[in-house]
């Protein structure tokens, strides 16, 4: 209160703070998905290249699926790949294949209707997902109708570098998220895949807010033999700069986002109804009840029509063949990338503990399969590269366990700083928090009162980390200091230009990597 504004007699209520300023601890698992979406309109509003934040996935239906029709029509298909059974003269070494009457058949997919995003927000939300940002950067493109080749990438030319480096521009004017995702950077080429993670690293480096959770081309179809190509070949793609704000998981995972009545018989040949009753009811051996089904199918009678799943389910029972090949592209379909699994992970162990619990030695929800199971000798040449220090978190099956994240690590291997994912991630939270709360003082005067202030304020900000285990030490001294001051951090002419420094140092956990037990045998004793 300003005594020389007063001016009638009476009484004044001078309320002063009895409390300073505090530290409030900034968000940390907030994923930003940047991919393409069935669509992006919302009450009249398109949300394409509009970084948008949801909290569930009925609020991200809402926004980016499309419309269902009024019951009792069937719901919209919000991601439809199309596959094609391609003959071959042997049984292919890489990728999904199935013999039928002696004749090995390669299941390929039309790559212009290949998607990750989609399932990859569902994983998400499976794995304990949260708050989340979505930059949808378009829709669905045409469908080619042909095949990617055997044993190689799948190369979506709908998803175009441009727009997801566009999409990922776009974060630079966002604080929230702590986490990047491209899921469909896998259907890239080689050399765009290259462009687009070095300029998520450049951003996350920059901006020092985020790290960004890379998928590894080639982690769809490893081979036990050829897969170290894939890993050499992603090793040279990440560039030098920012390694610490990235990490890598292999292989994909096969989930169970889709269900049998995502995919029928319209997810076979574009539709073609002809090209697959050759398969199931070739001339030499017919099936009529399959013949049947399909003239109904081609010809409905007039108010006789039965809906796409009621035929599925007929074709289902009347072929087991025609079963067998729809269980391999559901298989297929849901084999999608891990990184939309390991943010709703890393949401999961933020809120359960911090940012500074390793997110490993966990299983991931709704993952039933691996394309490769990795032994300890494959995983060494993952998690250690004496050369490039770019390290690589395996996903493995453990009998007993299940399928578990094996591997905590960033790209920067060999740091000792910044070598495992939660320092990395615990030092943006302490680092953001702090920074975010010293904005108070920006023009104040910068003196012994502030200075003092500035320093109580994060030294009880960090006792509160140190007593909730995110820092080490047996002693609050032991675990962080904070110093502030002319002689200590400062010089007078630092004064003099305006400039506060103030110096945290923290003792930040680490996770328990290599646990080694001892064994001795006890001579008996009476």
């Amino acid at each position: 209160m300003n005594l020389s504004t007063i001016k009638t007699p009476g009484v004044y209520i001078n309320e002063i703070n009895a409390f300073p300023n505090s530290v409030v601890s900034v968000s940390t698992a907030v994923p930003a998905f940047i991919g393409y979406t069935p669509q992006a309109n919302y009450q009249d509003k398109s949300y394409i290249n509009v970084p948008t934040k949801i909290t569930s996935f009925a609020e991200f239906q809402s926004i980016f699926c499309l419309p269902n029709p009024p019951a009792p029509a069937e719901p919209t298909k919000q991601y439809n790949p199309e596959y094609y059974l391609v003959k071959q003269a042997s049984q292919p070494r890489v990728g999904d294949s199935i013999l039928i009457a002696n004749q090995y058949y390669a299941m390929l997919p039309d790559p212009t209707t290949i998607y990750y995003l989609y399932n990859s927000i569902k994983l998400f939300y499976d794995n304990g997902g949260k708050e989340a940002y979505i930059v949808s950067v378009g829709s669905y493109g045409p469908t080619s109708g042909n095949t990617t080749k055997v044993g190689r990438q799948i190369v979506n030319p709908n998803v175009k570098v441009n727009d997801l480096t566009n999409g990922l521009a776009l974060l630079q004017q966002e604080q929230e998220p702590t986490l990047y995702i491209c899921p469909e950077a896998t259907l890239l080429s080689l050399e765009q895949n290259a462009t687009l993670m070095q300029a998520m690293l450049e951003q996350a480096s920059e901006k020092q807010t985020a790290i960004c959770i890379f998928d590894i081309i080639g982690g769809n179809t490893p081979h036990q033999n050829t897969y170290t190509e894939d890993i050499t070949a992603f090793r040279n793609a990440t560039g030098t700069h920012g390694l610490d704000y990235g990490a890598a998981y292999y292989p994909f995972v096969e989930a169970t986002v889709m269900q049998s009545n995502d995919i029928n018989y319209t997810n076979l040949f574009g539709g073609d109804l002809t090209k697959l009753q050759e398969i199931l009811s070739p001339a030499n051996n017919p099936n009529e009840a399959v013949n049947a089904i399909i003239a109904k199918i081609q010809n409905p009678s007039n108010g006789q029509a039965q809906t796409i799943n009621e035929n599925n389910s007929a074709l289902i029972a009347a072929s087991p063949i025609y079963s067998t090949i729809i269980t391999h592209i559901l298989s297929n379909a849901n084999l999608v990338p891990p990184s939309g699994g390991m943010a709703g992970i890393i949401t999961r162990t933020d809120s359960q503990l911090g940012p500074w619990k390793a997110p490993a030695n966990i299983a991931m929800t709704n993952v039933i399969n691996l394309p490769i199971n990795l032994t300890n000798a494959q995983q060494e040449t993952l998690n250690i590269d004496p050369i490039t220090g770019k390290s690589i978190n395996a996903i493995r099956f453990f009998n007993r366990a299940g399928i578990l994240v094996w591997g905590a690590k960033t790209l920067d291997g060999n740091s000792q700083d910044y070598r495992y994912i939660p320092i990395r991630r615990t030092l943006i939270f302490l680092e953001q928090s702090c920074k975010l709360a010293a904005n108070a003082y920006v023009f104040e005067p910068n003196d012994a009162s502030t200075w003092t202030s500035v320093k109580r304020m994060i030294s009880s900000f960090l006792h509160g980390v140190w007593q909730k285990g995110g820092l080490q030490g047996a002693t609050a001294a032991d675990a962080f200091s904070v110093e502030c001051g002319l002689g200590t951090t400062m010089t007078g002419e630092d004064t003099l230009n305006g400039i506060m420094v103030v110096s945290i140092k923290v003792a930040v956990l680490r996770p328990a990597e290599f646990i080694i037990l001892t064994f001795q045998q006890q001579m008996a004793t009476s």
